[in-house]
């Protein structure tokens, strides 16, 4: 049986670890909860996920107790130990959409995420033995800033927002930011938009696990959004063809969802005050433009469909 992390701190091997902070609105969980279901096969190749509720309360107020004071020589190992992560363990996943602060500190100073860098900073120092990768879903600002300011319980986007114009406030912005603070800090981001086509890759992406290696629940997302017998079909056709390759899944996936999506699932609406169509429009638009700019920032990997 493994021994926990914490009875050897200081002799424990660096690791992996991946930092999955949302962004708020994206995946809701279901990243996590998907890699927690693997469990099994990941702790046999050394990837260790544990359980939100071991560590979400603890790091918010190690992060808010390091900000203020510093940190005790000791963290690492208690966040470890809190964490029950077993010796031997080469890659850790740990995922919080409040990496980076509350919906209601999510814009401000038309910024994504003021708080980012400094909270990164707080994580290397944390996990000081360790290499530190930031894992990211990005969401078209049109639909994402109504989102958060319903969840800010804000009167209007421009309320939320404090000032200055939706249209820019960029991801290419904070991305930018943290290559320049934080230069040795992977970056890995996808479009949460584009979830359903290339879930099964951010999985083991996160995971750290080979492209061939087939996990539960990497069609999960589809149960939400393709009709029932449409999903049924779906698998059927998957199953009888399990030597595709990643390509060629999208493709179909692609297929499927163009014939079986239920429109009324991919949709929705929040109606605030001073928000039109044509705003949404115009900020899906440079959302476009700005995840061509995300591109050519150092240190940044994009997982594209």
């Amino acid at each position: 049986m493994p021994r926990e992390a914490g009875q050897n701190g200081q002799g424990r091997s660096h690791m992996q670890v991946i930092i999955h902070a949302g962004a708020h609105k994206t995946d809701e969980d279901k990243l996590v909860r998907c890699l927690m279901g693997n469990e099994p096969i990941l702790s046999e190749l050394g990837t260790a996920v544990p359980h939100p509720n071991s560590y979400r309360k603890l790091l918010r107020d190690l992060l808010n107790e390091g900000l203020q004071a510093g940190l005790p020589a000791d963290t690492r190992d208690r966040v470890l130990q809190a964490m029950r992560v077993p010796e031997g363990t080469e890659r850790l996943v740990i995922s919080n959409h409040g990496f980076f602060g509350t919906p209601r500190m999510a814009v401000n100073s038309g910024q994504f995420y003021p708080a980012a860098v400094a909270r990164l900073r707080l994580f290397q120092e944390i996990l000081h033995l360790d290499d530190v990768e930031l894992f990211l879903g990005l969401r078209d600002p049109g639909g994402l800033l109504p989102a958060l300011a319903h969840d800010a319980r804000a009167h209007s986007v421009a309320d939320y927002i404090g000032g200055g114009e939706p249209k820019d406030i960029l991801w290419s912005e904070l991305l930018a930011r943290i290559s320049r603070e934080v230069p040795d800090m992977p970056m890995t981001v996808w479009c949460n938009e584009d979830t359903p086509l290339i879930w099964g890759e951010v999985m083991r992406d996160m995971a750290g696990v080979e492209p061939t290696l087939r996990l539960d629940g990497e069609y999960y997302l589809l149960h939400d959004i393709m009709s029932r017998s449409g999903m049924k079909r779906f698998l059927e056709y998957m199953g009888d063809k399990p030597d595709m390759s990643e390509v060629q899944r999208r493709r179909v996936i692609a297929a499927f969802l163009d014939k079986f999506a239920e429109e009324e699932a991919l949709e929705e609406e929040l109606e605030l005050p001073g928000w039109t169509d044509a705003m949404v429009d115009e900020l899906s638009a440079i959302y476009d433009e700005d995840c061509y700019a995300i591109r050519q920032i150092p240190g940044v990997v994009v997982i594209d469909p």
